[in-house]
């Protein structure tokens, strides 16, 4: 951002950014300009109208810088920019921060948990190409306190990624089906592979086995 304003903007005041963000904030794989910008936004709201022309003018940056930081920071599941209907009936851009908010509160929960390693939902949300939803984040919250080891989860996500398939009901699965076999750490799984390697190919978990609606599943 050479030449803008945005950081007299900070420098002066008109912006505070919280301590916690800026220690943080490079585990969203975002540099600082993008941070800067991220935090303009921020306090804009969590819900506010999309208008590059207007960011351009306030932040003193070129319209094709602005453009420039909203795809980057979209493309890392931070902001959406979406269309709705206004109370005039009219359709207008609006930028959500929603999926900010919910990668802060990752954040906050690890900062006050430290058995929980946001590197796992970094990890699945790599893998999914997706930002994780709250449901996802409290399933994948359950394994750990449910004592299963990060390492363990992480290679079940591998183990998922090779076999093609990334969804939660197929980890689930495989981090049942481990634990029904005794196994509780990758060491094991690598045992069980190799006793499996001699014996002939290891059968991968049947798709068909995990196709079944288990948020909402009673028994």
């Amino acid at each position: 951002m050479k030449g803008s304003k945005v950081v007299s903007i900070f420098r002066d005041g008109n912006i505070t950014i919280p301590i916690f963000l800026f220690k943080h904030y490079k585990k969203w794989n975002i540099t600082l300009e993008e941070f800067l910008f991220l935090m303009y936004f921020y306090h804009l709201g969590d819900r506010f109208l999309f208008n590059p022309q207007e960011f351009s003018n306030q932040l003193g940056m070129e319209l094709s810088e602005v453009m420039e930081k909203v795809d980057s920071l979209t493309s890392k599941g931070l902001i959406r920019v979406e269309v709705s209907k206004n109370e005039k009936g009219f359709m207008e851009e609006i930028v959500l921060l929603d999926d900010f908010f919910q990668k802060l509160s990752y954040l906050v929960m690890d900062e006050g948990e430290e058995k929980v390693d946001s590197n796992v939902y970094e990890l699945i949300e790599k893998e999914f190409g997706r930002t994780l939803s709250p449901m996802e984040y409290e399933i994948i919250k359950a394994w750990l306190d449910n004592h299963m080891s990060e390492d363990l989860i992480k290679e079940a996500v591998k183990e998922a990624t090779f076999n093609g398939v990334s969804n939660l009901r197929y980890i689930d699965k495989i981090l049942y089906e481990w634990g029904k076999s005794g196994i509780q750490s990758v060491e094991d799984v690598e045992k069980r592979r190799k006793k499996h390697s001699k014996k002939g190919k290891e059968e991968p978990v049947d798709i068909q086995m995990v196709d079944w609606d288990w948020l909402d599943d009673d028994e």
